[in-house]
């Protein structure tokens, strides 16, 4: 649950600050407010740092305008971030035996500032295991709350993967973008000191500056064509970290290949997302080749012991794949 019995709270349509006596249901709670009991919506309330943080001065009278002339205005300032969309977390404290403020946990959210609406996934993992999972939409200069995360789990290498779409697609605009956060807790820690010295409320790290343009690529014929004054876009495979090479991802009509010829195909498209992610300065690279027989995957292999690029690779148990991929990181 969002709030806990004795929760300070601040009624989101008022302002007024209480404090969570009882609940009625998951849905709805009683609050107390200078010792008026009234039972109100659990989404028509919120923490009351969230009012301190986001409260800002009184705006200079405008000149009148007309309501064709009014510009969207930025509603975000409950944290303090710039462009781009951010994932924040918010310390809710508590108090030890020797009366010192220590965190109990995070509250997390997502935040969007852009014009544009975005679809996203979101996948919250704990040593490599996935600890929940989202999928669901963020609008325009708005917040989304995501999950309260135990300040202890700092010490399972936590990692917050995210996969952003649009949600008007947009023929020039990539199909999707990716981003990973790993947290390790010395940075937490120096980023929550770092909050409480210039009293802010919430910490954030930066997903994606700005939605990427689908990539190009040129060949002779198009630049033939653009010599002759056509106006030519010539898409190619965005990078993905994610791969998987089973024949029925690759091709429909597979059942007539011979395996020679199945084999040359998923090492060219192997290579052709290998190439993509080392020109994207992907981190991590994941094929799935499948356990079978153990054949692609070993010829995998001989390729990577030739890839300058990589760091290190391994196959070892996955929870998505089980055995049956490879995890190649780059330099």
């Amino acid at each position: 649950m969002k709030f806990e019995h004795g929760d300070k709270v601040v009624i989101n349509h008022s302002g007024e600050v209480g404090t969570i006596v009882n609940f009625i249901n998951k849905d709805m709670a009683v609050v107390d407010v200078d010792g008026v009991k009234f039972p109100v919506f659990l989404d028509q309330i919120n923490y009351p740092y969230f009012k301190q943080f986001s409260k800002k001065a009184e705006p200079a009278p405008k000149p009148k305008t007309y309501i064709e002339d009014v510009k969207k205005e930025k509603e975000t300032a409950k944290y303090k971030v710039g462009e781009g969309i951010w994932l924040a977390l918010l310390p809710v404290f508590d108090k030890d035996v020797f009366d010192d403020d220590i965190v109990e946990y995070f509250k997390l959210y997502v935040i969007n500032q852009t014009e544009t609406a975005y679809k996203f996934t979101y996948w919250f993992r704990l040593a490599g295991e996935t600890d929940f999972e989202l999928k669901n939409e963020i609008d325009p200069l708005k917040d989304f709350y995501l999950h309260d995360v135990q300040f202890e789990t700092l010490n399972d290498n936590p990692r917050f993967d995210f996969e952003f779409s649009l949600v008007k697609p947009d023929k020039y605009k990539a199909d999707f973008f990716e981003a990973s956060l790993k947290l390790k807790p010395k940075q937490v820690f120096k980023r929550i000191e770092e909050m409480q010295v210039k009293q802010e409320a919430s910490f954030s790290y930066i997903l994606m500056e700005n939605y990427p343009f689908k990539p190009y690529v040129e060949n002779d014929d198009l630049k033939r064509l653009a010599a002759a004054g056509f106006t030519v876009r010539n898409q190619k495979e965005q990078a993905r970290s994610v791969v998987d090479l089973h024949i029925e991802k690759l091709v429909d009509q597979h059942h007539k290949m011979s395996n020679f010829e199945i084999l040359t195909l998923q090492l060219k498209t192997f290579e052709k997302y290998y190439d993509l992610a080392v020109a994207d300065h992907l981190p991590q690279f994941i094929v799935i080749h499948g356990v079978g027989i153990g054949k692609l995957r070993d010829e995998i292999h001989e390729i990577l012991k030739l890839k300058r690029e990589v760091k290190s690779y391994i196959n070892q148990y996955h929870h998505a794949y089980g055995f049956g991929a490879t995890e190649i990181y780059f330099k």
